[in-house]
């Protein structure tokens, strides 16, 4: 079986290319089976390097992508700088990247929390964001757009596949955590907002996505919540958020349904000019 994708449904420059990759084409045995891309989930090394290998021929990558050991922080590599690792080694304690080159690969490994991919839309520059709860609330989709240094009207953004608000449960700290962020954010909708249509005016803020369940918990929309945050940077073309990574066992790894489980992968690169 061949390595299987999910291309980000947005309109972008011709030179940006995207993928996410799904659980399915690779060689590990369970829990992690089978195309896990994580090597810091007890998986054998050997399987994970051949499932790489995999992903950088069927999706002709120009390099091995720039891998990093999340911590759900806020830092962000810039693959650029010198300061980064080089391509295949592990660049620590980081949770974002950007690029403004061809030679670099921006990836986010994820198991539940969403991977946030945006391109500029003149195709100068790219990035990758892993936005769990933790980053969410610390500012890492903040951070990351700081470091692209673009008008954040001139960024096309992509949610990854993510646990949805169903299977999402969480208590009083999360939801308090997100509702420092006081008031409501009007935006002009794309027909990427849940539930909207294109030019719909809608109003999101943190507080609705939360809906108390019948244990006196939360269960939390992590998907508007990353909508939120970045319709208040002026982000508002906005894509994807709409697949749930616990309710489809067959497509996804999910850390929250299983455990020990693999982690896929969000990638995004400029290809070169011909």
């Amino acid at each position: 079986m061949s390595v299987e994708v999910i291309r980000p449904d947005w309109s972008v420059h011709p030179r940006v290319r995207a993928a996410f990759t799904l659980r399915t084409g690779g060689v590990s045995s369970a829990p992690f089976n089978t195309l896990n891309l994580g090597a810091h989930v007890v998986d054998d090394p050997s399987a994970v390097a051949e499932n790489r290998r995999r992903v950088r021929a069927q999706l002709g990558l120009p390099c091995e992508p720039a891998w990093l050991q999340q911590v759900h922080g806020v830092r962000v590599v810039d693959l650029d700088a010198g300061t980064a690792k080089p391509a295949g080694a592990t660049n620590e304690g980081a949770d974002a990247a950007i690029t403004r080159t061809a030679s670099r690969v921006c990836a986010i490994l994820v198991a539940d929390c969403i991977p946030v991919l945006f391109a500029a839309r003149d195709g100068s520059a790219v990035a990758a964001a892993h936005a769990g709860w933790r980053g969410l609330a610390g500012g890492v989709l903040e951070a990351t757009v700081a470091a692209l240094g673009c008008d954040p009207a001139g960024l096309s953004a992509w949610l990854g596949p993510g646990i949805g608000p169903a299977h999402f449960e969480v208590g009083d700290d999360v939801r308090d955590a997100f509702l420092e962020s006081t008031g409501a954010t009007r935006l002009e909708a794309t027909g990427s907002a849940r539930g909207a249509r294109p030019g719909e005016l809608c109003v999101a803020e943190p507080a609705s996505a939360f809906k108390r369940n019948p244990r006196g918990r939360w269960q939390c929309d992590l998907a508007l919540l990353a909508r939120w945050r970045l319709a208040k940077l002026g982000v508002t073309d906005v894509h994807g958020g709409n697949a749930c990574t616990y309710a489809d066992a067959a497509r996804f790894f999910s850390f929250r349904r299983d455990g020990q489980c693999g982690r896929m992968a969000a990638l995004i690169w400029l290809q070169a000019a011909p």
